[in-house]
């Protein structure tokens, strides 16, 4: 058999077993532990075939202003890799990608660009409905009050 006629029936194979895409919306709330523990809000919304997706995703990062953090928003745009099913109703996925933040505080304003890695679990609860726990690590590029974030977080997740 040919090369070319063995790559498009491998092809065909791969379109013929290729499972439908799915979105997915989640709503957080989290920490974001140095310098000061503070709470972070989000959402993301995200897309995935079998076993990559992509996802955007929006924070805020709340000021300390007695410990002297600044308040911090994001929106990165990610691609993961995930478990391509659930295993005991858990979906594990590492995630990375980049974007753009915003810092305010501690006479400080700088908005710049940033990349983000890190992973988590999706638990399924019940039907479309789970449960998402993630670690994110942020590095923030310009001249940030840290340039090394972490962010860890839970939400609901609504697949559709």
């Amino acid at each position: 058999m040919r090369p070319t006629a063995v790559r498009l029936l491998v092809v065909l194979a791969m379109l013929a077993a290729a499972t439908p895409a799915f979105a997915d919306l989640t709503a957080f709330v989290g920490a974001s532990p140095a310098p000061a523990n503070r709470a972070v809000r989000g959402f993301a919304v995200g897309f995935s075939l079998l076993v990559v997706g992509f996802e955007f995703e929006l924070s805020d990062t709340a000021a300390d202003t007695a410990a002297g953090a600044p308040a911090v928003r994001t929106g990165m745009f990610n691609m993961h890799v995930q478990t391509p099913f659930g295993i005991s109703g858990l979906q594990f996925y590492g995630t990375a990608g980049g974007g753009l933040y915003h810092e305010e505080g501690h006479d400080l304003t700088e908005s710049n660009a940033g990349t983000n890695a890190g992973g988590g679990v999706k638990i399924a609860i019940a039907g479309p409905i789970r449960v998402r726990v993630d670690y994110r690590v942020f590095k923030l590029r310009g001249s940030p009050e840290r340039d090394t974030q972490q962010r860890i977080y839970a939400g609901v997740n609504i697949g559709f």
